[in-house]
């Protein structure tokens, strides 16, 4: 079935949005968010933090070679990646709390997406011009000298960007200083290309052309922030009773014909979603605020009182309109579903903080070698085997000595050596094998295992740690 051409169609292709620059409060912060966020990124992987002669000296190392993570002082193994899971779990909360109190601040001001895309539009808004001269260029037809080389020059410039970003990223899983050697003169491993050379196309992709795009189609947190919102939570929103009906004021009309917005348009354009705030609360809006300042500004100038646009909550809004007091804003912020969100994420930190100072500096397991489970001697001795797994999370190398403690007749013997202690490389894991034996006559014959305790001792400090298991076999 053909389509007639004077039908619409079903697809409409994307209008790019140019915001344009404004002056405030909340423009300010979020530049100083940028950068701060920014800076931490791009200078992190940089920070040096002595742990010793052995360990790496990069103060944030994820060590996917050796299998750990370092942060300053402190280091976290594969088994304890519950403190990974913990932070995420904070994380969570933490969204949950900000968006519950002050609506979507995560995605106006540090979320990721957020940050680049302001400041890809920051260098577009260098090179090209503020709103009505990108707007000029994009409509100009024509591919003049000048169109090409303010675009070449904007696209160079995003490129480098993006490529700085891509290899910060790299920078975080091998010694920053070394790998940027290697890069420079083609020897890196190819997977660090690889990675940056993905990490370029994304951050360009997301931050520079899609833009918007992405807040709208790909984040789902839009759609889940409902949930963690409700009429007391303070978001962004238009005063409609005071703005209405919009328009500017002629002589022949009295003072009272028109609210207090003249449609100037200017909190549509220094939108980054290119929404109308005024159209009530939207799926795209991001709680950024730069609409915010935008009509402060023109309220200035007009001689009318701020706050048209301004964070507000909808408990409040029959008392502004009836001209009442509105609500304390910490009663806004402080009620019980923040209170809970807070007292959970309390809650979570504080464990974490505990689980890590009261974690040893030593590590053990034991697992039993079950093939064969016990071998029987020629002078009638049985003896167990077990692979016991010695971790030593100190800078230095430590001496481990191994003992039991059950039943009495029972002794330890290390392959490898005619001693109980064995050494530990710094901070690394150990595989040891232990026998533990029984004599003939000491092994009852009705017994088929026996439970005793694996101990070993830090022999330089004198720490501490056991694994239970048993002892298997029985005399014939």
């Amino acid at each position: 079935m053909s389509t007639s051409d004077n039908e619409p169609g079903l697809y409409a292709a994307r209008e790019p949005i140019f915001p344009k620059r404004v002056k405030g409060t909340f423009r300010n912060l979020k530049w100083i968010i940028m950068a701060v966020t920014l800076g931490i990124y791009y200078l992190t992987p940089w920070i040096r933090w002595d742990r010793g002669p052995s360990l790496p000296d990069q103060a944030v190392l994820l060590d996917l070679g050796n299998r750990r993570f370092f942060f300053f002082m402190i280091e976290i193994w594969p088994h304890e990646f519950y403190f990974v899971a913990g932070l995420l779990v904070m994380a969570g909360l933490g969204l949950f709390l900000f968006t519950s109190a002050l609506g979507r601040v995560w995605c106006g001001y540090t979320c990721p997406q957020t940050v680049w895309t302001d400041l890809f539009i920051l260098v577009e808004r260098w090179i090209e011009g503020d709103r009505n001269a990108r707007l000029r260029l994009h409509r100009q037809k024509k591919w003049d000298l000048r169109k090409v080389r303010l675009r070449l020059t904007k696209y160079l410039s995003w490129i480098l960007i993006a490529l700085a970003t891509g290899g910060a990223w790299v920078f975080y899983f091998t010694d920053a200083p070394t790998l940027l050697v290697d890069l420079i003169q083609g020897t890196a491993h190819p997977v660090a290309y690889t990675t940056i050379a993905v990490m370029t196309f994304t951050t360009i992709f997301f931050g520079a052309i899609a833009r918007e795009q992405i807040c709208i189609y790909a984040c789902p947190w839009p759609r889940i922030q409902a949930a963690m919102m409700d009429e007391d939570t303070l978001t962004v929103g238009y005063r409609e009773w005071r703005g209405e009906p919009r328009g500017k004021a002629r002589k022949d009309e009295p003072e009272d014909a028109h609210g207090d917005c003249i449609n100037c348009m200017a909190c549509v354009n220094v939108c980054p979603m290119g929404i109308d705030i005024r159209d009530g609360q939207q799926l795209e809006c991001i709680t950024c605020a730069l609409c915010i300042d935008a009509c402060d500004d023109i309220m200035d100038k007009i001689g009318k009182p701020r706050g048209l646009i301004d964070y507000l909550a909808l408990s409040d809004e029959e008392n502004e309109r009836s001209g009442t007091e509105p609500k304390n804003i910490w009663k806004h912020i402080l009620r019980p579903r923040t209170i809970m969100y807070t007292s959970l994420w309390s809650l979570v930190g504080v464990a974490l903080v505990v689980a890590l100072f009261m974690r040893s500096e030593i590590d053990l397991t034991v697992a039993p070698v079950r093939n064969p489970t016990f071998v029987t001697l020629s002078d009638g001795t049985i003896r167990n085997t077990y692979e016991v797994r010695l971790r030593n999370k100190h800078g230095e190398d430590r001496p481990f000595r191994i003992s039991i403690k059950g039943d009495p007749s029972l002794r330890v013997s290390l392959e490898g050596t005619p001693y109980e202690t064995v050494t530990v490389p710094a901070d690394t894991m150990k595989l040891q094998r232990v026998y533990v034996l029984a004599p003939r006559n000491s092994v009852p014959a009705t017994s088929q295992s026996s439970g005793f305790r694996i101990w070993v001792e830090d022999a330089s400090n004198g720490d501490r740690v056991y694994k239970d298991t048993v002892f298997n076999g029985k005399v014939k």
